[in-house]
């Protein structure tokens, strides 16, 4: 039984991939599918896990570097997110937990955001297909913003759409930049680590609350007490 007003003046930005939704996976194989086609055969989840929390654009220019390949940053940005969104209008998947969270947000009306590195293509595929645009309409992409994650340019501007103030968001987050994003907002963070091993990365140390676990440590009734208690606070 939530208490109406109970978060009142509390915020809440979502990061979404390996956040809201289980698309990692289909990151990897886009990815995999677009080196293919350069010529690149051994791009492994043990790779791709290295970009787990950076924006596509970053990425792929990163690929550019690391690859040499001879494709513009433009190009390979526009072959992953075809390959990307083949994939995702059929696969992607909202945590059951976290859709539970967002609707228990919005039954207090609290002012809630997605603050994601993916385009905002990729984006709207994502929250239409699982139905997670009826409750989330503010949305912030990388491509929108001067730098992506670490920087906190993607938490900021969804503040700025919220009217909301940084010291009043909590901000929910899945990977290192994500997180030391966060904190460079001077915004709280609830952090899920999607990668196992990185939970003792010191970005994370940041975090208001750390869910060692990921997302099968993460209930919706957990983080909303923590709220409730993060609002009573402040």
């Amino acid at each position: 039984m939530s208490t109406m007003g109970a978060l009142s003046g509390i915020s809440v930005v979502f990061d979404l991939d390996g956040t809201l939704v289980d698309s990692e996976p289909n990151y990897y194989e886009a990815g995999r599918r677009t080196l293919a086609e350069y010529g690149v055969l051994d791009f492994t989840w043990a790779d791709h896990e290295a970009y787990v929390g950076i924006s596509t654009r970053e990425t792929v220019a990163d690929w550019k570097r690391r690859y040499g390949l001879p494709a513009t940053v433009e190009e390979l940005l526009a072959v992953k997110n075809r390959h990307y969104l083949g994939i995702a209008r059929t696969s992607a998947r909202a945590y059951p937990e976290m859709r539970k969270f967002v609707a228990l947000l919005a039954d207090e009306a609290v002012p809630m955001a997605v603050a994601s590195g993916s385009s905002p293509e990729a984006i709207g595929t994502i929250l239409a297909r699982t139905g997670l645009d009826a409750l989330l309409r503010t949305v912030v992409s990388a491509d929108e913003v001067a730098q992506g994650k670490p920087a906190p340019d993607v938490f900021l501007e969804a503040a700025r759409r919220l009217e909301a103030e940084p010291a009043h968001c909590v901000v929910l987050e899945d990977a290192a930049p994500g997180a030391a994003a966060a904190h460079a907002a001077g915004m709280r963070c609830i952090a899920i680590p999607y990668v196992a091993d990185q939970a003792d990365a010191p970005e994370f140390a940041t975090a208001g609350l750390l869910l060692r676990g990921g997302q099968e440590e993460f209930t919706a009734q957990a983080a909303y007490d923590w709220l409730v208690r993060t609002a009573r606070a402040s």
